[in-house]
Protein backbone atom coordinates (compact mmCIF):
# COMPACT_ATOMS: atom_id res chain seq x y z
CA UNK A 1 0.00 0.00 0.00
CA UNK A 2 2.70 2.24 0.91
CA UNK A 3 4.06 1.88 -2.76
CA UNK A 4 0.83 2.75 -4.19
CA UNK A 5 0.77 6.03 -2.27
CA UNK A 6 4.09 6.71 -3.64
CA UNK A 7 3.09 6.38 -7.10
CA UNK A 8 0.40 8.56 -6.54
CA UNK A 9 1.82 11.15 -4.85
CA UNK A 10 4.87 11.20 -6.90
CA UNK A 11 2.87 11.17 -9.98
CA UNK A 12 0.39 14.26 -8.72
CA UNK A 13 3.56 16.06 -7.54
CA UNK A 14 5.11 16.04 -11.11
CA UNK A 15 2.49 16.33 -13.11
CA UNK A 16 1.47 19.31 -11.69
CA UNK A 17 4.88 20.80 -12.47
CA UNK A 18 5.57 19.91 -15.00
CA UNK A 19 2.31 20.75 -16.80
CA UNK A 20 2.49 24.49 -15.90
CA UNK A 21 5.58 24.47 -16.38
CA UNK A 22 5.15 22.90 -20.16
CA UNK A 23 2.11 24.84 -20.19
CA UNK A 24 4.77 28.58 -20.34
CA UNK A 25 6.89 26.82 -22.47
CA UNK A 26 4.10 26.85 -24.89
CA UNK A 27 3.07 30.55 -24.32
CA UNK A 28 6.30 31.19 -26.02
CA UNK A 29 6.02 28.37 -28.83
CA UNK A 30 2.87 27.11 -29.93
CA UNK A 31 -0.02 29.30 -28.70
CA UNK A 32 1.52 32.15 -31.00
CA UNK A 33 1.65 29.77 -34.25
CA UNK A 34 -1.99 28.33 -33.31
CA UNK A 35 -3.09 32.09 -33.05
CA UNK A 36 -1.62 32.99 -36.50
CA UNK A 37 -3.01 29.92 -38.01
CA UNK A 38 -6.45 30.78 -36.78
CA UNK A 39 -6.51 34.30 -38.19
CA UNK A 40 -5.88 32.31 -41.62
CA UNK A 41 -8.54 29.56 -41.00
CA UNK A 42 -11.11 32.43 -40.03
CA UNK A 43 -10.28 34.29 -43.54
CA UNK A 44 -10.63 31.09 -45.19
CA UNK A 45 -14.22 30.49 -43.92
CA UNK A 46 -15.51 34.40 -44.13
CA UNK A 47 -14.29 34.00 -48.31
CA UNK A 48 -15.95 30.81 -48.41
CA UNK A 49 -19.06 32.14 -46.76
CA UNK A 50 -19.01 35.35 -49.19
CA UNK A 51 -18.56 34.05 -52.26
CA UNK A 52 -21.12 33.17 -54.46
CA UNK A 53 -21.87 28.63 -54.90
CA UNK A 54 -21.00 28.19 -58.54
CA UNK A 55 -23.38 25.64 -60.42
CA UNK A 56 -20.81 23.71 -61.88
CA UNK A 57 -17.31 22.69 -60.18
CA UNK A 58 -14.25 25.00 -61.07
CA UNK A 59 -11.80 24.31 -63.67
CA UNK A 60 -9.27 22.55 -61.78
CA UNK A 61 -12.05 20.03 -61.16
CA UNK A 62 -12.49 21.10 -57.65
CA UNK A 63 -15.80 21.26 -55.75
CA UNK A 64 -15.26 23.52 -52.57
CA UNK A 65 -18.97 24.09 -52.02
CA UNK A 66 -19.40 22.47 -48.24
CA UNK A 67 -15.77 21.43 -47.78
CA UNK A 68 -15.38 21.44 -44.02
CA UNK A 69 -12.58 20.67 -42.22
CA UNK A 70 -13.68 19.16 -38.82
CA UNK A 71 -10.63 18.50 -36.58
CA UNK A 72 -7.51 20.05 -36.39
CA UNK A 73 -4.71 18.47 -34.62
CA UNK A 74 -2.53 21.08 -32.30
CA UNK A 75 -0.02 18.23 -31.52
CA UNK A 76 0.13 18.90 -27.73
CA UNK A 77 1.68 15.81 -26.48
CA UNK A 78 0.62 13.42 -28.16
CA UNK A 79 0.11 13.45 -27.99
CA UNK A 80 -2.99 12.54 -31.06
CA UNK A 81 -4.23 14.87 -28.36
CA UNK A 82 -5.56 18.16 -29.11
CA UNK A 83 -8.15 17.77 -32.01
CA UNK A 84 -10.53 20.50 -31.95
CA UNK A 85 -14.03 20.56 -33.81
CA UNK A 86 -14.55 23.87 -35.20
CA UNK A 87 -18.01 23.39 -36.73
CA UNK A 88 -20.93 25.56 -36.80
CA UNK A 89 -21.97 26.11 -32.98
CA UNK A 90 -19.22 24.03 -31.69
CA UNK A 91 -18.01 25.54 -28.33
CA UNK A 92 -15.20 27.00 -27.62
CA UNK A 93 -13.02 28.49 -24.44
CA UNK A 94 -12.90 32.50 -24.67
CA UNK A 95 -9.42 33.74 -25.28
CA UNK A 96 -7.63 35.30 -22.61
CA UNK A 97 -7.37 33.47 -19.01
CA UNK A 98 -10.16 31.00 -19.70
CA UNK A 99 -8.14 29.58 -22.71
CA UNK A 100 -4.96 29.30 -20.79
CA UNK A 101 -6.63 28.02 -17.13
CA UNK A 102 -8.23 24.93 -19.87
CA UNK A 103 -5.06 24.65 -21.50
CA UNK A 104 -2.84 24.30 -17.98
CA UNK A 105 -5.39 21.90 -16.87
CA UNK A 106 -4.79 19.54 -19.83
CA UNK A 107 -1.43 19.83 -19.42
CA UNK A 108 -1.24 19.02 -15.90
CA UNK A 109 -4.12 15.90 -16.39
CA UNK A 110 -1.96 14.63 -19.33
CA UNK A 111 1.64 14.74 -17.36
CA UNK A 112 -0.13 13.40 -14.20
CA UNK A 113 -1.33 10.53 -16.25
CA UNK A 114 2.16 9.73 -17.94
CA UNK A 115 3.84 10.13 -14.47
CA UNK A 116 1.30 7.23 -12.83
CA UNK A 117 2.46 5.43 -16.02
CA UNK A 118 6.61 6.22 -15.24
CA UNK A 119 5.94 6.12 -11.43
CA UNK A 120 4.37 2.47 -12.37
CA UNK A 121 7.51 1.08 -13.91
CA UNK A 122 10.10 2.76 -11.91
CA UNK A 123 8.47 0.92 -8.95
CA UNK A 124 8.77 -2.64 -10.61
CA UNK A 125 12.28 -1.60 -11.45
CA UNK A 126 12.94 -0.74 -7.76
CA UNK A 127 11.23 -4.03 -6.82
CA UNK A 128 13.30 -6.43 -8.99
CA UNK A 129 16.71 -4.25 -8.29
CA UNK A 130 16.06 -3.51 -4.33
CA UNK A 131 17.77 -0.13 -5.87
CA UNK A 132 15.91 3.17 -6.21
CA UNK A 133 15.99 4.76 -9.77
CA UNK A 134 18.20 7.88 -10.17
CA UNK A 135 17.14 10.65 -11.90
CA UNK A 136 19.53 10.07 -14.36
CA UNK A 137 18.05 6.71 -15.54
CA UNK A 138 14.70 8.48 -15.08
CA UNK A 139 16.02 10.81 -17.78
CA UNK A 140 16.11 8.37 -19.66
CA UNK A 141 12.93 6.80 -19.57
CA UNK A 142 11.48 10.80 -20.01
CA UNK A 143 13.60 10.31 -23.26
CA UNK A 144 11.98 6.95 -24.41
CA UNK A 145 8.45 8.38 -23.71
CA UNK A 146 9.72 11.38 -26.29
CA UNK A 147 10.52 8.29 -28.80
CA UNK A 148 7.72 6.70 -28.23
CA UNK A 149 4.82 9.05 -28.25
CA UNK A 150 6.25 11.99 -30.68
CA UNK A 151 8.80 11.57 -32.39
CA UNK A 152 7.77 8.11 -33.86
CA UNK A 153 4.01 9.01 -34.79
CA UNK A 154 5.22 12.24 -35.83
CA UNK A 155 7.21 11.03 -38.46
CA UNK A 156 4.10 10.16 -39.89
CA UNK A 157 1.79 12.50 -38.35
CA UNK A 158 3.17 15.93 -37.65
CA UNK A 159 0.83 18.63 -35.86
CA UNK A 160 -1.60 20.41 -37.66
CA UNK A 161 -2.24 24.10 -37.34
CA UNK A 162 -5.83 25.07 -37.76
CA UNK A 163 -7.01 25.36 -41.28
CA UNK A 164 -5.09 22.65 -42.68
CA UNK A 165 -6.76 19.52 -44.09
CA UNK A 166 -6.10 16.45 -42.63
CA UNK A 167 -7.12 12.68 -43.15
CA UNK A 168 -10.43 11.58 -41.21
CA UNK A 169 -9.47 11.51 -37.33
CA UNK A 170 -10.49 7.46 -36.86
CA UNK A 171 -7.90 6.21 -39.49
CA UNK A 172 -5.06 8.93 -38.01
CA UNK A 173 -6.23 7.85 -34.63
CA UNK A 174 -5.87 4.19 -35.13
CA UNK A 175 -2.42 4.66 -37.04
CA UNK A 176 -0.91 6.55 -34.38
CA UNK A 177 -2.12 4.27 -31.60
CA UNK A 178 -0.01 1.66 -34.20
CA UNK A 179 3.06 3.62 -34.45
CA UNK A 180 3.01 4.02 -30.28
CA UNK A 181 2.65 0.53 -29.36
CA UNK A 182 5.03 -0.87 -32.32
CA UNK A 183 7.90 1.64 -30.74
CA UNK A 184 7.32 0.97 -27.50
CA UNK A 185 7.50 -2.71 -28.11
CA UNK A 186 10.19 -2.64 -30.38
CA UNK A 187 12.31 -0.66 -27.88
CA UNK A 188 11.79 -2.61 -25.11
CA UNK A 189 12.91 -5.61 -27.46
CA UNK A 190 15.86 -3.95 -28.06
CA UNK A 191 17.00 -2.62 -24.39
CA UNK A 192 15.44 -5.38 -22.48
CA UNK A 193 16.16 -8.58 -24.31
CA UNK A 194 19.74 -8.14 -25.66
CA UNK A 195 19.97 -10.29 -28.20
CA UNK A 196 20.13 -10.38 -31.92
CA UNK A 197 17.09 -12.14 -32.77
CA UNK A 198 15.12 -9.81 -29.94
CA UNK A 199 17.05 -6.46 -32.13
CA UNK A 200 16.28 -7.73 -35.22
CA UNK A 201 12.36 -8.11 -34.36
CA UNK A 202 12.43 -5.09 -32.55
CA UNK A 203 13.75 -2.70 -35.74
CA UNK A 204 10.82 -4.42 -37.83
CA UNK A 205 8.47 -3.38 -35.10
CA UNK A 206 10.25 -0.25 -34.74
CA UNK A 207 9.58 0.41 -39.05
CA UNK A 208 6.37 -1.82 -39.63
CA UNK A 209 4.32 1.59 -38.66
CA UNK A 210 6.29 3.57 -41.33
CA UNK A 211 6.30 1.02 -44.11
CA UNK A 212 2.57 0.61 -44.15
CA UNK A 213 2.24 4.44 -43.93
CA UNK A 214 0.27 6.89 -42.48
CA UNK A 215 -3.40 8.06 -43.69
CA UNK A 216 -3.00 11.63 -45.62
CA UNK A 217 -5.13 13.28 -48.47
CA UNK A 218 -4.14 13.22 -51.72
CA UNK A 219 -4.17 16.79 -52.33
CA UNK A 220 -4.32 19.94 -49.41
CA UNK A 221 -5.92 23.01 -50.06
CA UNK A 222 -4.78 25.20 -47.43
CA UNK A 223 -4.30 29.20 -46.99
CA UNK A 224 -2.08 28.63 -44.38
CA UNK A 225 1.66 29.04 -45.15
CA UNK A 226 4.01 25.70 -45.36
CA UNK A 227 7.13 27.96 -42.93
CA UNK A 228 4.24 28.47 -40.60
CA UNK A 229 3.52 24.58 -40.40
CA UNK A 230 7.11 24.35 -40.20
CA UNK A 231 7.84 26.24 -37.06
CA UNK A 232 4.58 24.53 -35.46
CA UNK A 233 5.93 21.16 -35.81
CA UNK A 234 9.71 22.63 -34.72
CA UNK A 235 8.00 24.43 -31.68
CA UNK A 236 5.41 21.12 -30.75
CA UNK A 237 8.91 18.99 -31.27
CA UNK A 238 11.24 21.50 -28.27
CA UNK A 239 7.95 21.51 -26.15
CA UNK A 240 7.83 17.23 -25.53
CA UNK A 241 10.86 17.26 -25.55
CA UNK A 242 10.90 19.62 -22.79
CA UNK A 243 7.52 17.89 -21.05
CA UNK A 244 9.37 14.63 -21.33
CA UNK A 245 12.51 14.76 -20.24
CA UNK A 246 11.08 16.96 -17.37
CA UNK A 247 8.67 14.43 -16.63
CA UNK A 248 11.46 11.39 -16.65
CA UNK A 249 13.61 13.39 -14.12
CA UNK A 250 11.50 15.27 -11.95
CA UNK A 251 8.99 12.18 -11.30
CA UNK A 252 11.91 9.80 -10.73
CA UNK A 253 13.15 11.93 -8.07
CA UNK A 254 10.14 12.58 -6.30
CA UNK A 255 9.29 9.47 -6.45
CA UNK A 256 12.84 7.25 -5.02
CA UNK A 257 12.47 9.97 -2.29
CA UNK A 258 9.01 8.74 -1.35
CA UNK A 259 9.84 5.39 -2.14
CA UNK A 260 12.81 5.66 0.23
CA UNK A 261 10.72 7.24 2.98
CA UNK A 262 8.01 4.22 2.67
CA UNK A 263 10.72 1.68 3.29
CA UNK A 264 12.55 3.06 6.07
Amino acid sequence: MSTFRSIVFASVISGFIVGLVVTVVQQFGTVPLILKAEVFEKAAATHHHDAPVAAEPTAAGHDHSGQEHAAHDHGDHEHGAGDHEHGAGAWEPRDGFERNAYTAAANVLTAIGFALLLAGFFAVRSGVTGMSVSWHEGLLWGLAGFAVFTVAPGLGLPPELPGVPTAPLLSRQIWWLAAVLATAGGLAMIAFRRSVPAAMSGVILLTLPHLIGAPELANVDTNVPSSLTHQFVTAVTVTSLVFWTLLGGVTSAVFARFDRGATV
